[in-house]
């Protein structure tokens, strides 16, 4: 019991910290692409955001929804990607973790500050100026439409997670096969070498 919950600790403490990370960089990154950009080129940067965020909640349920069973024979035949994709499934929690509650809430919280630059860059486009109400109006119009399609965007996600959950599992395998091949990085460590060095 102590264990479980020295490991839970251990991984909310890296997680968060993981987040605190990774939002101060999307944060600085948008905010630099954002600056100067016309409004039109910056909704686009936002709903790119949205999409990040929407992408990586489908992953994430996708690996919560996966069996592992299928895979077995592809890793036994040496699949590339195969053994990843099992790797991703047994660490599903964590996995989604990272997809859904660390890259998909950061993706919600930068595309609404961003939102709010586009929105501020729209207002001040009018030559002649625009009245409060306007520019309220403006305002809730497209946070209403970033929202909408975060929402959406994440229910349609979801159904298709669930529905081809293998399949893409199956491809994000491929993609962390490819990353360590070239790049010797390991998202998962092996438990199993880890249990024999003990003994």
């Amino acid at each position: 019991m102590r264990t479980i919950l020295r490991n839970s600790i251990r991984w909310s403490v890296s997680i968060a910290v993981i987040t605190f990370v990774l939002a101060a960089l999307f944060s600085i990154v948008s905010t630099s692409i954002l600056d100067g950009l016309s409004w039109g080129i910056g909704m686009f940067v936002v709903l790119v955001i949205v999409w990040i965020g929407i992408f990586f909640d489908m992953v994430g349920i996708a690996a919560t929804a996966a069996d592992e069973i299928p895979f077995h024979s592809m890793a036994s035949n040496k699949v590339h990607g195969a053994k990843h994709s099992i790797q991703i499934i047994r660490n599903a929690d964590r996995f989604a973790s990272f997809c859904n509650d660390v890259i998909g809430d950061i993706s919600g919280i930068i595309s609404g500050a961003a939102a709010a630059i586009v929105i501020a860059e729209l207002t001040l486009s009018f030559k002649m100026g625009v009245s409060s109400v306007l520019e309220y109006s403006i305002s809730i119009i497209m946070t209403s439409v970033i929202a909408a399609m975060t929402v959406g965007g994440k229910a349609f996600g979801k159904s298709i997670a669930i529905r081809y959950s293998r399949d893409i599992i199956f491809q994000v395998g491929k993609l962390l096969y490819f990353l360590e091949k070239h790049t010797k990085i390991k998202l998962f460590k092996d438990k199993k070498r880890k249990k024999k060095k003990r003994k």
